[in-house]
């Protein structure tokens, strides 16, 4: 007798004559496994966008809480102190340009939007921070900058596999081919 088996997301293996077998917890875990990682750095990412965005000092070239006067506290320090000069021709458009970074790659995490592509802005964005504002940091750990670099790489390696609009738009191409 033939088996007309098919898999739904979520759902488990099913056929037509009734007898499902349940999938295993395990695979279940593996599927969702990244999941968590994804909600923290997208929520985290969306939060530190919406932050830089609602600070009216954050744009200035100097003063208090400004992006200028850090940008000037970190220069002598960064590994690569030409970062940091490149963000100071012009701090505002720089401050925006990270603000909406964040905003757009959290946005992108959280919605599994284009995932490979987020989470690839994402380690650039913590990459660029860590050379320049987190570098001084001793031990090399305090600086949290380095830890969301390697938090990225498994979503930039694996993309987002569950509850994702990536996942929802691969499923809706294997169906018309």
């Amino acid at each position: 007798m033939q088996d007309f088996s098919t898999n739904v997301r979520g759902l488990g293996d099913t056929n037509v004559r009734g007898l499902g077998r349940q999938r295993g917890i395990r695979e279940l875990a593996r599927e969702h496994a990244l999941l968590p990682l994804r909600i923290f750095l997208g929520v985290t990412f969306v939060y530190a966008g919406i932050n830089k965005l609602t600070d009216r000092s954050f744009f200035h070239a100097s003063g208090t809480g400004s992006l200028g006067e850090t940008l000037h506290a970190v220069r002598d320090s960064a590994a690569v102190p030409a970062l940091v000069d490149l963000a100071l021709k012009n701090p505002g458009a720089f401050g925006y340009a990270i603000a909406l970074g964040e905003l757009a790659v959290g946005i992108g995490t959280l919605l599994g939007l284009w995932a490979r592509l987020a989470a690839f802005g994402g380690a650039l964005i913590s990459l660029s921070l860590w050379l320049t504002m987190s570098w001084q940091a001793d031990p090399y750990y305090l600086g949290n900058d380095l830890a969301y670099l390697v938090a990225w790489l498994p979503l930039l390696l694996a993309g987002a596999a569950a509850f994702s609009v990536d996942a929802l738009l691969a499923s809706r191409r294997r169906r018309i081919l």
